[in-house]
């Protein structure tokens, strides 16, 4: 049985100190804006206790996830993937306390993560500090592919265990990738699939315990058709399930655009159904809602803040805020969002941790939590938004170039949402509210409402909306968010 998270964050607030003071020496944090500058000042962790009641788990609708009390958790992720090699524990509680005070909830970070793959100098696997993942090689070499995952190094993985600590003090649950596929799949099958199953077995055995992990395997697992290469995979998975049957696992599978579920190997140890995609990201949320048997689905990776992604699209405000809108409106719930500088914390990171992304993925995550958002159902057949939702496209198109319009409601009626990236007169069909609804404009930039005039509208007949201004001046790129809130709702 897992204990509660309450109980496992008030053994890390007791430790948090040792933890510090035996990785780092003393705590350095920033001033009180939590802005990572240059000049830090020593202060207090103050950890906030956490607002959901772990463990998650799967709603009765298999639709989100919630929390030990069934209140919804709508995931609000960051990728810090390299976190355990590449900076210090002291780093990584300062990153932590700055992401909990925006409001994030979630964190992906890597088990094992290395070199070539990621553009570092080192090869090995080893933290920057250089503590070695293994102890011992195969007898074929003594490089990363030939490491012995039988010969775990207790100091790298109390390195890990730090980290874990951190973040259940901060009430984040952890997407935790037991082996990151772009760089590990040789050691992998050099080691067998017997081995990787008994390497699982040690990771759950030894954080089975945390009840605020879900495990993410695999990370660009290009090459999972090759039944070996998903065979060693799968096996590192099945250990963990053995030893922490009560962990949820998911996975991302190849890079550019997947869905957990397109690997049917996987589909029986899968709680989570991941959408991963460079394209504009209602395609394959769509899906990845779409698939059987039913699950929760979010997006878990796409473009990056500040980062040149494939297919050539660079990761500006506008395509995150597009991504993120899209995917919510299309069966998602929830998201990670992506750093350049800090998923692999590259020199100078500390100066692009608060970015304008940041900022707009909050306003996504405040307005998404004022709503009903785990029951919004995607409009995917246009009997919501009718008309004016311009092109959907095809797979290889480009975020920035796309003018669809995505659209949910909730099924009582309650509420319709849709996120138009690019201004348009719209048709709604109110008869998919149940009464008589008031309408506002949001802007996905600076989070004001605009009320609609006129309102209450009827819930009958076809309505045209059209957006204040034909560009949005708050940002010149004229993206805006209609909300319509039929009367007597009781949120």
């Amino acid at each position: 049985m897992q204990t509660e998270l309450t109980q496992h964050t008030s053994m890390a607030r007791a430790s948090l100190s040792r933890i510090l003071a035996s990785a780092a020496g003393v705590l350095m944090l920033p001033a009180a804006s939590l802005a990572f500058a240059q000049t830090a000042v020593p202060v207090t962790v103050s950890v906030t206790a956490a607002s959901h009641a772990y463990p998650l788990k799967i709603s009765a609708n298999r639709r989100y996830l919630v929390d030990r009390n069934n209140i919804p958790f709508l995931i609000v992720g960051d990728d810090p993937q390299t976190m355990v090699t590449q900076i210090s524990t002291a780093d990584a509680a300062r990153f932590m306390e700055d992401r909990a005070a925006h409001g994030f909830n979630s964190l992906w970070i890597d088990v094992l993560n290395a070199g070539p793959y990621h553009g570092w100098t080192r090869e090995d696997g080893a933290t920057y500090d250089g503590i070695s993942p293994f102890t011992g090689h195969l007898a074929a070499g003594n490089d990363t592919p030939h490491y012995d995952l039988s010969t775990p190094n207790e100091a790298y993985f109390a390195r890990v265990d730090q980290m874990l600590n951190l973040a259940a003090a901060y009430g984040m649950t952890v997407f935790l990738d037991p082996v990151e596929t772009g760089q590990w799949v040789p050691t992998l099958l050099n080691n067998g699939a017997a081995a990787c199953f008994a390497y699982g077995q040690y990771l759950g055995r030894r954080y089975g315990h945390f009840n605020n992990i879900v495990w993410l395997n695999g990370n660009d697992f290009d090459h999972w058709d090759n039944p070996g290469r998903d065979e060693v995979v799968l096996a590192v998975a099945k250990g963990i399930k053995s030893a922490a049957p009560d962990q949820m696992q998911t996975i991302e599978l190849n890079t550019n655009a997947s869905s957990s579920f397109d690997d049917p190997a996987w589909v029986p140890l899968l709680s989570l159904n991941a959408t991963y995609t460079y394209y504009p990201t209602y395609l394959q949320m769509w899906h990845s809602y779409n698939q059987s048997p039913v699950a929760p689905t979010f997006l878990l990776e796409g473009h990056y803040d500040m980062a040149d992604n494939w297919p050539d699209e660079y990761g500006t405000p506008s395509v995150l805020r597009r991504q993120g809108y899209w995917a919510m409106l299309s069966g998602g719930k929830g998201q990670m969002y992506g750093n350049n500088y800090t998923d692999d914390f590259m020199s100078g990171w500390k100066d692009f941790v608060d970015t304008v992304g940041v900022t707009q993925l909050m306003l996504w995550h405040s307005f998404f939590s004022a709503l009903p958002w785990q029951d919004l159902v995607p409009d995917q057949d246009h009997t919501v938004v009718t008309a004016g939702f311009g092109t959907p496209g095809h797979e290889k198109d480009r975020a920035s170039k796309m003018d669809f319009c995505t659209a949910s409601r909730t099924e009582d009626g309650s509420v319709v949402v849709a996120y138009m990236p690019t201004p348009r007169e719209i048709s709604v069909n109110m008869a998919s509210l149940k009464a008589p609804a008031n309408a506002r404009w949001f802007d996905p930039v600076n989070g004001a409402y605009i009320a609609i005039p006129g309102g209450p509208f009827a819930n009958s007949g076809q309505r045209r909306f059209t957006p204040p201004g034909k560009v949005n001046e708050s940002n010149g790129d004229g993206d805006w968010v209609l909300l319509l809130v039929a009367q007597g709702s009781s949120f």
